[in-house]
C-alpha cells in the first residue's frame, strides 16, 4: 500500500475515533443531566425504554471505538491492509468501506459461509 493511501486511512480512523468519542461524552453529558420525575408509569417505560437503546448503542459504540484503535495500531505497526487469515492484502475499496476490517474479502466470505453452517 502506498505511503498516500495509509495516510488516508490514517486519518479516517482518526476521524471516526473523534466522532466516537464525541459521541459517547455527549452520551454520558445527556444522561447525568437529565433527571426527570414522570406522573404516568407510561412515560416512565418509555424513558427507560428510549435510555437503555442508548446505552446498547454507546456499548456498539465503545467496541467499535476499540476496532478502531487497533486499526490504527496496525497502521503504526506497518501491519494495515494485511489480512489477518491469509496473508494477502485488503483491497483499497473495502478498507474504504470498513477501514478496521482485518479481513480480506474472500477470507470474510469464507468466515460468514461458515457461520451459517454452524447455525451462528
Amino acid at each position: 500500500m502506498e505511503a498516500k493511501d495509509i495516510q488516508f486511512f490514517r486519518e479516517m480512523l482518526n476521524a471516526m475515533l473523534d466522532e466516537s468519542l464525541q459521541k459517547g461524552q455527549a452520551t454520558i453529558d445527556d444522561m447525568t443531566e437529565t433527571v426527570e420525575v414522570y406522573a404516568d408509569p407510561a412515560d416512565r417505560a418509555t424513558a427507560e425504554s428510549d435510555r437503555a437503546f442508548t446505552l446498547r448503542l454507546r456499548d456498539r459504540e465503545r467496541k467499535l471505538i476499540k476496532k478502531i484503535t487497533q486499526a490504527i495500531q496496525r497502521i503504526e505497526d506497518g501491519e494495515y491492509g494485511v489480512c489477518v487469515d491469509c496473508g494477502e492484502d485488503i483491497g483499497i475499496a473495502r478498507l474504504k468501506a470498513r477501514p478496521m476490517t482485518t479481513l480480506c474479502i474472500n477470507c470474510k466470505s469464507k468466515q460468514e459461509e461458515d457461520e451459517m453452517v454452524r447455525g451462528d
